[in-house]
């Protein structure tokens, strides 16, 4: 694999991949370029902070706002949560009409007793699966 980098402070930014096929290599270059240029800034008690993808755990709405949970801290993100969701990418998958969830922060799945899943994060969140994203949950961890 070739890797040419050329500076020029007065050029736009830009990565261009030429791949004769699809990889995860690409996955992962594209992945570092979302993040570096994905803003999401999170507010609490006055504090304002930019917040990683990699650190968050899930997007979840609750009391009508919408909160961006990492491993011990809640934020209020100004976003919909349609909005978040067009704009992350294949580390975060929806679980139910109110949260997105990191899949790289899933600690298990639990079976309900009436059929569904629950989805239990490593920092102790705990959501349902609704029925009408099971499927693509399912399909997305490949269970």
């Amino acid at each position: 694999m070739k890797c040419t980098v050329v500076i020029d402070p007065a050029a736009e930014e830009e990565v261009l991949i030429r791949a004769k096929q699809h990889s995860t290599l690409v996955e992962d270059i594209e992945t570092l370029v979302r993040e570096s240029d994905t803003d999401l800034i999170g507010y609490r008690d006055g504090e304002i902070a930019p917040l990683k993808l990699a650190e968050i755990y899930c997007f979840f709405a609750e009391g009508g706002k919408i909160y961006a949970q990492t491993v011990s801290e809640k934020w209020q993100m100004k976003q919909r949560l349609y909005a978040l969701e067009a704009m992350l990418d294949h580390r975060f998958v929806k679980i139910n009409q109110s949260c997105i969830v990191n899949v790289r922060h899933i600690k298990c799945f639990q079976n309900s007793f009436v059929g569904g899943l629950t989805v239990t994060l490593q920092n102790g969140y705990r959501d349902y699966v609704s029925r009408r994203q099971l499927k693509s949950v399912k399909e997305r961890m490949g269970l």
